[in-house]
């Protein structure tokens, strides 16, 4: 038996949630069609097999504490039950410091990791919040969306989805070509994106006022990854990688049936990532937004996640095509910049590609869109819709 062999049973030795980098399970617990639907979950080996609901992880578990905080009992940290009210960059860390919630005074503003963890997959956005199911648990944590039917612009107003919240994690780049920017988990969409630190909607003329959800408790987050010829091992998660894609951009049908076939370095138990594992390589300190260790064919790849996000997204910007059944779309993380086509200078009818959300977003691709049907993107920030995106596989070290 190799020493690679011998030393991943040693490190696999004990449950996933012992390890120093816990991560929590997306919740999600159904299997979807690549259309949308809930569908039962396909034997080992079928098509559509190998769902975030058959690999889902360290279940999440929370208890409310009674005195405006929530204990993570997977991690460990401590949450604010209630998010902020709005408020600008600058002064959430001041915010912070003069917390005294629940008789503590060591609170913080939480990384996009820590705040990342909270998201829960369960939930889904349908255009209408009285049929939608916000991704964060209301039993214990504190939720509403925003007063608002917009379109999210000056023009339009707010919309209900528009209820972000900040982390303490800043953009090394820069959005739209110009902005300061930090990332922030929107519990309303699903999506981590970067939000400028100035407001867009009164072009740029005043800070940018998010939510915060202010956490406390050991640091988490911190990978210890180990390098080998084809895979690179992550001690703190409990989790073997496959160390470089094989340069193939595939559907997700293709993404799932691809890693549940992989043999590699004597392992055959591979998988396609839920989106929180596939989120714990994110590295918001690079772009691309992942250790050199792993190597990826493109430098602006987007990755493919097991897990399906249930959003019925807008109509498409000069396209027919609404994607409007929920479930159509699957989690992906933007290692490269995650563009979007704008119209620069606005009004000038002149659209060109930009990183509007930041290398590190986590978004979302429709599960049957073909390479350049969206030549145009998606959304408000038209979105770069790829539907075919790389792969890294995933398995237990155990």
């Amino acid at each position: 038996m190799s020493a690679l062999l011998l030393q991943t049973k040693a490190w696999g030795a004990g449950p996933r949630a012992d390890a120093a980098y816990p991560i929590v399970g997306t919740g999600q617990d159904h299997c979807y069609s690549v259309t949308g639907p809930a569908m039962a979950c396909p034997a080992s080996g079928a098509p559509l097999s190998g769902q975030n609901a058959q690999h889902p992880g360290n279940p999440p578990s929370y208890r409310d504490q009674g005195n405006g905080t929530v204990l993570d009992e997977v991690t460990g940290l401590i949450w604010a039950k209630a998010p902020s009210q709005p408020m600008t960059y600058d002064d959430m860390a001041a915010y912070a410091r003069a917390s005294r919630l629940g008789g503590h005074d060591d609170w913080r503003v939480p990384t996009i990791r820590e705040l990342y963890s909270l998201m829960d997959y369960r939930g889904g956005y349908t255009g209408d919040p009285a049929s939608s199911r916000p991704y964060i648990d209301t039993k214990v944590f504190d939720f509403a969306y925003a007063n608002g039917t917009g379109l999210g612009d000056a023009a339009h107003g707010r919309r209900p989805i528009d209820v972000q919240e900040w982390s303490a994690t800043f953009y090394i780049g820069k959005t739209m070509g110009r902005d300061d920017t930090v990332f922030g988990v929107n519990f309303a969409d699903g999506r981590i994106k970067g939000y400028p630190v100035m407001d867009p909607a009164n072009r740029m003329q005043t800070p940018n006022r998010l939510a915060v959800r202010l956490v406390r408790g050991k640091p988490y987050g911190q990978n210890l990854f180990e390098a080998h010829t084809d895979v690179v091992e992550d001690r703190a998660t409990g989790l073997m990688w496959q160390r470089a894609d094989d340069a193939i951009a595939r559907s997700w049908a293709d993404a799932l049936s691809y890693c549940s076939g992989l043999t590699l370095s004597g392992f055959s138990d591979w998988r396609l990532p839920h989106a929180k594992e596939l989120h714990a390589i994110v590295d918001y300190s690079r772009i691309p937004a992942i250790d050199p260790l792993f190597r990826l064919s493109a430098q602006k790849a987007y990755l493919w996640s097991s897990t399906t996000h249930l959003e019925g997204p807008p109509p498409a910007r000069e396209h027919d095509r609404a994607f409007s059944q929920i479930g159509e779309l699957a989690v992906y993380a933007a290692i490269g910049q995650a563009q979007g086509k704008m119209e620069v200078p606005p009004g000038s009818g002149q659209r060109r590609w930009l990183d509007v959300h930041g290398a590190g977003a986590m978004r979302s691709d429709p599960k049957t869109a073909s390479p350049g049907e969206f030549p145009n993107g998606f959304g408000p920030q038209g979105d770069d819709v790829r539907g075919h995106n790389y792969v890294l596989c995933v398995r237990d070290l155990r």
